[in-house]
């Protein structure tokens, strides 16, 4: 239930627009804390920021004692120098600049400087005598901190992302409004938003859905009447009934986790219980087969291993720098697929060729007694603007020999071996053959493509010095590089 005798202020300025645009509040009178309780009431806010908060990046929660400040609260944004308050658990009072650089060492608030600390305002709640609330998303002002004699708690969300902050509110005030003095009442805040708009939180908006028990009877696998299937959602917390030969079904607030008819058919089949759905055997019977694509690896995998050669598995993706620069090769001549954000240097693009995932195995582990004989037959990721991703996966084979001496014989022989076990004979037209190619990844004059009924499927050759130093490695090293799904 919502109360309104006093209505709370919450004042949005235009300045938050750049730094963390939305506001939400509420407020809980009377309630009764217990140190159980307490604790528990952290812990919430904590859960909400690490999940649906996503690590305070889309929503920051301030929870607030509401007799030590007053009135219209004012949400807006300034420069970190001019924002000077006593944080939660400290002495005395920081700037917002100083504070950034105390944090630096704090194990648990250090992890969400990055959110505001490049912008050229921070985001900053305060009240109408001009203390500070909160610095979202970073920390909550001492003077207005909640303790076990705190009766009436204000409550703010701010964040990036209006919809999670509604339903992060309406989270803490559902669980929290059943310790106030009249349970399950919690008091509204006005927000009046810059051009005027005035909006009411918390919304606690209730929403109906309409589902068929033919719905949940096919897709659970059980065989229950409309009026059954009302009773499990009713026990499950979703108030339904049956109209017709339909079932509407009201979502309250608590479960912002229902999105679609399939989460109300799981929990429709919780309420039934997995354990009593009854183990049929399907209506259709299928055999099964291996992707030929993927059979056709499994063989040539244990045949190269039968040859002598190590299989080795390498991340799909790698750093620029891996499949371009140290290949010999510009990386703008290149259709690789691109990482938007990546994490590291190393993670950068999706690979198109196998052949630096080996060279940095090589230089992994440059210990091994020589000679290194390696293999890989793995998918690379090249551009294609005729598939609906924009990209394709290409299986293909990769062989390494790195030794004292290069062994360019060692690698036109597992060629030969591998066109035996596919039963392609040397020759022209319908055959195998290969013929001189240059490529900067290999040394002049000792390059060859390979073609396989006059089409070319790849290389071998020995590569060049300038690759093998660039790759952290001494010695020789010749390989073989082609397409295996030409052979299908």
């Amino acid at each position: 239930g919502l109360q309104g005798e006093v209505m709370h202020l919450l004042i949005p300025h235009s300045l938050t627009v750049a730094v963390r645009p939305h506001a939400v509040a509420a407020v809980l009178r009377n309630i009764a804390f217990t140190q159980e309780r307490y604790d528990s009431f952290i812990e919430l806010q904590e859960k909400l920021h690490q999940n649906v908060c996503r690590k305070r990046a889309l929503v920051a929660i301030g929870t607030h004692d509401l007799d030590t400040i007053s009135g219209v609260f004012t949400y807006t944004a300034k420069p970190p120098g001019d924002i000077l308050f006593k944080p939660l658990n400290q002495t005395k009072e920081y700037t917002a600049i100083k504070l950034m650089s105390l944090y630096k060492s704090d194990s648990h608030l250090r992890h969400y400087l990055h959110i505001i600390e490049d912008k050229p305002v921070f985001p900053v709640i305060y009240d109408s005598n001009g203390i500070v609330l909160s610095m979202p998303p970073i920390i909550n002002g001492d003077h207005s901190k909640i303790t076990l004699n705190t009766k009436n708690v204000f409550i703010e969300c701010t964040g990036t992302d209006l919809t999670k902050a509604k339903t992060v509110l309406d989270i803490i005030v559902t669980m929290f409004s059943e310790y106030c003095k009249e349970p399950f009442t919690v008091e509204e805040v006005e927000v009046v938003y810059p051009d005027g708009k005035t909006l009411i939180y918390p919304e606690l908006a209730y929403r109906t859905e309409t589902i068929t028990a033919d719905f949940i009877n096919k897709a659970v696998g059980i065989n229950e009447s409309a009026e059954s299937v009302a009773q499990m959602l009713t026990r499950m917390c979703l108030r339904s009934e049956v109209m017709g030969d339909h079932i509407q079904v009201e979502i309250p607030p608590t479960r912002s986790d229902v999105i679609h008819a399939c989460d109300i058919m799981e929990d429709a089949a919780i309420a039934y219980g997995f354990n009593n759905i009854i183990h049929t055997t399907p209506h259709t019977y299928t055999v099964s087969n291996q992707l030929p694509l993927n059979k056709l690896t499994e063989l040539l995998r244990h045949d190269l291993a039968a040859s002598g050669f190590t299989e080795a598995l390498t991340f799909a993706l790698c750093s620029q720098e891996d499949i371009a620069d140290k290949l010999g090769k510009n990386i703008t001549d290149i259709e690789a697929v691109h990482i938007a954000n990546p994490k590291t240097a190393e993670f950068q693009v999706a690979r198109t060729t196998l052949l630096p995932g080996l060279l940095k195995t090589v230089g992994a582990n440059k210990k091994m007694p020589l000679p290194l004989k390696l293999f890989e037959i793995s998918d690379v990721v090249l551009k294609d603007e005729s598939k609906d991703v924009g990209a394709r996966n290409n299986r293909r084979l990769c062989a390494i020999f790195y030794n004292k001496t290069p062994g360019f014989e060692v690698i036109h022989g597992l060629l030969d071996r591998i066109m035996q076990l596919l039963e392609v004979k040397p020759g022209q037209g319908e055959g195998y053959r290969i013929q001189s190619a240059s490529d900067a990844t290999y040394f002049p004059g000792r390059c060859a493509e390979i073609f396989v009924r006059d089409k070319s499927i790849g290389r071998l050759g020995v590569l060049h010095p300038d690759v093998i130093s660039r790759f952290e490695i001494t010695m020789p090293c010749s390989a073989l590089d082609i397409d295996i799904e030409h052979f299908l």
